[in-house]
């Protein structure tokens, strides 16, 4: 994937905002990168920007080799359909479906087959499998975090997105998801694009990538 002289700008009133500025970023299949920063530094919106989740206000994103330039948000859903996982920092569960109705969304809409045993499968990896037919509001914070999880690599991506994905689970659970996730890396040649506070986990990626001011430095 590639960002190419990406900016983003938001309005707040009378007042134009710089998120992120100037950006150029390429990152190789199969590469594992952690973007670190302090807090509204723009990580999110630089990962979000790369999923094709939102659009640059100038510059060009390309995914999985096509651009995002001209795309409507149907059709970015639907490139990212069986290609692309994402972990949100805030989950984005669906609160009317159970854990695996959840997990097997993603599967379901990429037309993959077998979605119910992708999702148990999913699940049971991250130690979840008693709780297939919880509803969220049924979950602690760190359960949800696990069912995000799950959902992002029940269809097996090429490239998975995670912000903070560790952030909201105990040490024990976190190292077990870490291990997961550059499993998957390593074993499926999955992309891993993360946001971290965790230097620890950064330095386990290939690259470090550290946003200051809404520009980036490698």
């Amino acid at each position: 994937m590639e960002a190419v002289d990406v900016s983003k700008r938001v309005r707040s009133g009378q007042t134009e905002l710089t998120i992120l500025e100037a950006v150029d970023l390429r990152i190789a299949e199969g590469q594992s990168v952690a973007i670190v920063g302090s807090s509204g530094s723009g990580k999110t919106t630089l990962l979000s920007l790369l999923a094709g989740l939102d659009l640059p206000t100038h510059g060009e994103i390309r995914l999985d080799g096509q651009s995002l330039s001209g795309l409507d948000e149907d059709a970015r859903a639907a490139l990212r359909a069986g290609r692309v996982g994402f972990v949100f920092q805030s989950f984005q569960l669906l609160g009317g479906f159970t854990a695996i109705e959840n997990v097997m969304l993603p599967a379901e809409l990429a037309g993959l087959p077998d979605a119910g045993d992708r999702a148990k499968a999913a699940l049971d990896r991250v130690g979840l499998s008693a709780r297939l037919n919880h509803y969220p509001y049924q979950l602690s914070g760190g359960e949800q975090q696990r069912v995000a999880i799950a959902r992002a690599y029940c269809s097996e991506p090429r490239i998975l997105f995670a912000d903070e994905p560790t952030g909201n689970l105990d040490h024990d659970t976190g190292e077990r998801i870490v291990q997961q996730l550059f499993e998957l890396n390593r074993v499926s040649g999955t992309t891993l694009v993360l946001v971290t506070h965790d230097r620890a986990l950064a330095a386990r990626c290939d690259r470090q990538l550290t946003l200051s001011h809404g520009r980036l430095v490698e």
